[in-house]
């Protein structure tokens, strides 16, 4: 058993392993951690929106900062707690499609019971802890609303770019993490990819399921059907990023180094 942190060429091998284990994950198993990871990336957003609302407008650069600071909260309870997340997974088992680990049945199994599972977690924590709690309303309000009106209002394109940039990032994080051996480690190497991503406000498919919907109900100019509308470009983007920026990009760069002949 390695104690270092594993190179890159070894981080590859250790996610295609870990591909094939998750495509035999079943229907139950699935279920129950996609809605957990739907709800802890809501906490994740909850933890934002309470940091930006808080500090005064004149500070804007400062307050995003320290709000993307406490949002990987989501990432390090799926990752070390356990739970299933659709942008870290359209990277792990597109690699495991692209290496022949994963068939596409699986892949399409996989990613239909994750995105609904994290849309139905996002959903429960927008409704009960945003709007009928009111963490994403009362002094939260003007920031949920503006988050929702802005995500919605981006075009196909722009969301599309958007969302490749997002989930580029927070696969990067699902590597660092995958590379580290000590869970301190772990935590630091996901910590700021994430943070990045939020810092910079790209769209990310789940979290973009708390915070739209969490903005229909606080009021915002925002309609069920622009809400779906969003999820298409976000969910094909966050797809190329994870799959094609980092899943294909390593295995073409290092397949040479596998322990098997991966022919793509």
């Amino acid at each position: 058993m390695q104690n270092r942190d594993l190179y890159p060429h070894e981080i590859l091998q250790d996610v295609i392993d870990k591909s094939h284990a998750k495509s035999l994950g079943s229907v139950k198993t699935l279920a129950i951690l996609s809605f957990l990871g739907g709800g802890y990336v809501s906490f994740g957003y909850i933890a934002f929106l309470k940091v930006v609302s808080g500090i005064p407008p004149e500070w804007n650069g400062l307050a995003n900062l320290l709000g993307a600071a406490v949002f990987p909260i989501c990432l390090i309870c799926i990752l070390i707690g356990g739970g299933e997340l659709a942008t870290g997974n359209m990277m792990m088992m597109a690699l495991g499609r692209l290496s022949k680990r994963v068939n596409m049945a699986r892949l399409g199994r996989n990613w239909l019971i994750v995105s609904l599972g994290n849309l139905t977690g996002a959903l429960f924590m927008a409704f009960f802890l945003g709007h009928y709690v009111g963490l994403a309303e009362g002094a939260s309000m003007a920031k949920t609303i503006a988050i929702a009106e802005a995500k919605v209002q981006m075009d196909f394109g722009r969301a599309f770019i958007s969302a490749i940039a997002c989930n580029w990032m927070v696969c990067m994080g699902i590597w660092f993490y995958f590379g580290a051996k000590q869970t301190s480690g772990r935590i630091l190497a996901m910590w700021f990819p994430v943070m990045t991503f939020v810092l910079i406000g790209l769209q990310h498919f789940v979290a973009n399921m708390f915070i739209i919907p969490a903005g229909i109900w606080a009021g915002a100019n925002v309609t069920w059907s622009e809400f779906f509308l969003n999820m298409i470009p976000v969910f094909l983007g966050n797809v190329t990023g994870g799959a094609a920026f980092v899943g294909a990009s390593y295995l073409y760069a290092y397949k040479h180094l596998l322990k098997e002949d991966y022919s793509i």
